[in-house]
């Protein structure tokens, strides 16, 4: 701006200096009624009109310039013009063809035929197709958000717009599309009522990422009409997706993330008075029982959810309780459920069977070792022996207190 005014009006006007120029000139007034001859406004106003004819790389520094300076560039208009003129560009590249020229020389040395169609010239077609991709991935969230929001076609163009992005990201590797930016499109998807097809697509790329998500992730409200708060069934379907390949796909470290977050998620929702039964057993038991070391967190949302819906039946009770697996529970946990007067008696009879059962199998494993150390250890002094008894006996006590209950619950049962 210095040298603008102090060198007589003259100045270089590149892609580097034009967004800091024109919102400069613009903020400050510096039209023609102000600077006479020379017109700051004007100069890079003109300068802009012949963005079209840009190279692709200074339009990318120029957009990258603009970013800088937000939010300033995008009250001028520059942003826009600059953004549009990208996707112009994209847009009127054309996608190469699938099948190379045969005059065109072969960097491997071999040729494919176009007959053939082989998946390698299809793949090597598609990054062709979206060359683009690595260059725009400056681009931050923002800008992409203000210039969505900026896009005033209908309702029936967003619609169209969105289902091409997500049928352009199914070609590439789904894996180099983050989460975060999967589910700023899915928010977009939400309220243009895409095509079924579209939106199985987007589901599925969202669902093979799901170690990835995150619990607010999952809390997207519930479509207009349904009485529940938040989306199940969507979380429902991303589930779906992520065990679509079969558990031998998904790793064990990605099988248990998944598991946690759904604990998250299952306690988040079970206070909802308006989530159903089947629904709550459906989040439930979504996931293989190998995902999770521990039910624990299952028992803490299934005893919220039963505390709030009061009017179930005992049946109805015992059925959210399948999706407990009582062996995975803590003594903690079966010790609260045994007292819990809110699920049915017959769970905590299952709780306390559990109990019995690991504790049996604990101490046989005990006296396999005890055994295998006595044989290969020779006489023991008395006293070390008694030391070593105190906690089989411990064991043992508890292994009687557990059954005494159990017979007090059975015989209560047929009372």
């Amino acid at each position: 701006m210095s040298r603008f005014c102090y060198s007589n009006g003259r100045t270089v006007i590149n892609p580097s200096n034009i967004s800091l120029l024109y919102s400069a000139a613009q903020f400050m007034e510096m039209n023609i009624s102000v600077s006479g001859t020379h017109n700051l406004l004007e100069e890079t106003g003109k300068s802009l009109e012949e963005m079209r004819y840009w190279t692709w790389s200074e339009l990318l520094i120029t957009t990258k310039k603009c970013q800088d300076l937000l939010p300033f560039p995008n009250s001028t208009g520059i942003l826009e013009k600059c953004v549009d003129s990208l996707i112009g560009r994209i847009t009127t590249s054309g996608e190469p063809s699938p099948c190379p020229s045969t005059s065109s020389p072969d960097s491997s040395g071999a040729r494919l035929s176009c007959d053939s169609r082989s998946t390698e010239s299809l793949k090597n077609s598609f990054s062709r197709a979206t060359w683009w991709f690595d260059d725009l991935l400056f681009l931050s969230t923002n800008l992409v958000g203000m210039k969505s929001k900026c896009y005033t076609g209908t309702s029936d163009d967003k619609r169209k717009v969105v289902e091409t992005v997500i049928d352009m990201l199914c070609i590439l590797d789904w894996n180099s599309v983050s989460f975060k930016s999967l589910f700023g499109i899915l928010r977009v998807a939400l309220s243009c009522n895409i095509r079924k097809c579209s939106r199985a697509k987007l589901e599925s790329m969202i669902g093979s990422q799901m170690d990835q998500a995150t619990l607010d992730n999952l809390l997207i409200p519930s479509p207009h009409g349904m009485n529940y708060s938040y989306n199940v069934n969507l979380v429902l379907r991303f589930l779906k997706a992520f065990l679509h390949g079969g558990i031998s796909l998904v790793s064990p470290i990605q099988l248990r993330k998944v598991a946690s977050l759904m604990d998250l998620y299952i306690a988040e929702v079970a206070p909802d008075p308006c989530l159903k039964p089947y629904k709550f057993l459906a989040l439930a038991m979504a996931l293989p029982d190998s995902a999770r070391e521990s039910y624990d967190g299952i028992y803490r949302a299934t005893d919220m959810y039963l505390e709030v819906h009061t009017g179930l039946s005992e049946e109805e009770k015992m059925k959210i309780c399948c999706a407990l697996n009582y062996e995975k529970l803590s003594a903690e946990a079966c010790l609260h459920l045994y007292q819990n007067k809110t699920f049915p008696s017959k769970s905590a009879v299952q709780a306390l069977l559990s109990q019995q059962a690991k504790l049996k199998r604990l101490l046989k494993a005990t006296d396999k070792t005890k055994c295998y150390t006595d044989s290969s250890s020779g006489v023991r002094e008395t006293g070390s022996k008694g030391e070593k008894k105190k906690p089989v006996n411990k064991l043992w006590s508890m292994l009687g207190n557990l059954t005494f209950q159990l017979i007090i619950m059975i015989r209560l049962e047929h009372i």
